[in-house]
């Protein structure tokens, strides 16, 4: 198997996870992401992308205000969100921890409930970030039962592992560990409970295939590179 770095075993891992999905949109600063959808694009042409500080991706001639009526419609599957905190009900801090403040919530609040298929990407995995209750709660994972939700949580990326969220219970399965990685150095790291078989019946993340690497490494690298540069020159000089 062809060497990788973490950033393309993640993206190709995102890529799997939007089987089945018409269109994502990704906001800022989410470069993991966004190569994991162009990967999607490139193996499903059909599948179509929104990046929200590409001109050219980017449909929404009235910015976030369209975004929000898009999502609203039921016509964007997948979102991504993270948090400087995520807890086990799935709730996420995006503005205060730890007597720091971050950017604040902007429209996580309003898409988390609405995407169908919202994926939280925290590459930190550690009990700082993963924590048994967020400090302040921007975006909540789970809603009243007579409160209509059509969206929520579908699956949390970590460096370690995956999580999947189970909606029935509220709460988190753990669904993959990454190579390199064990299921009791996840326990040791992650500050909430959750749910998982026993440790040897659960699966190790894929790896990625050759063909994706290659992908990733070729167009999705010169296509991310006009937009995420240093992201993109970091990745050509791992796989170098």
């Amino acid at each position: 198997m062809d060497s990788y770095a973490r950033e393309e075993h993640l993206a190709c891992l995102i890529a799997r996870l939007l089987d089945g999905a018409r269109h994502a949109a990704v906001g800022a600063s989410s470069p993991i992401p966004a190569v994991g959808c162009f990967l999607k694009k490139n193996i499903d042409p059909a599948f179509r992308v929104s990046l929200q500080q590409r001109r050219e991706s980017n449909p929404f001639t009235e910015g976030s205000r369209e975004l929000f009526d898009l999502a609203g419609q039921g016509r964007i599957d997948v979102f991504f969100l993270g948090g400087a905190q995520i807890d086990g009900a799935a709730n996420i801090n995006l503005v205060t921890a730890e007597g720091r403040r971050f950017p604040g919530s902007f429209g996580s609040a309003f898409m988390y409930p609405v995407v169908p298929r919202v994926i939280l990407f925290r590459e930190e995995h550690s009990r700082r970030s993963l924590v048994p209750r967020v400090d302040f709660v921007s975006a909540p994972g789970v809603s009243q039962d007579n409160v209509y939700r059509p969206g929520g949580p579908y699956a949390l990326v970590t460096n370690r592992c995956v999580f999947a969220f189970d909606k029935t219970r509220r709460r988190f399965r753990l669904a993959s560990v990454h190579p390199g990685h064990t299921t009791d150095e996840i326990r040791a790291n992650t500050g909430f409970d959750y749910d998982y078989e026993a440790p040897a019946e659960v699966p190790p993340t894929p790896a990625p295939d050759p063909e994706s690497l290659a992908l990733i490494r070729g167009r999705i690298g010169a296509e991310i590179g006009e937009v995420y540069p240093r992201f993109a020159r970091r990745l050509a000089g791992v796989a170098g």
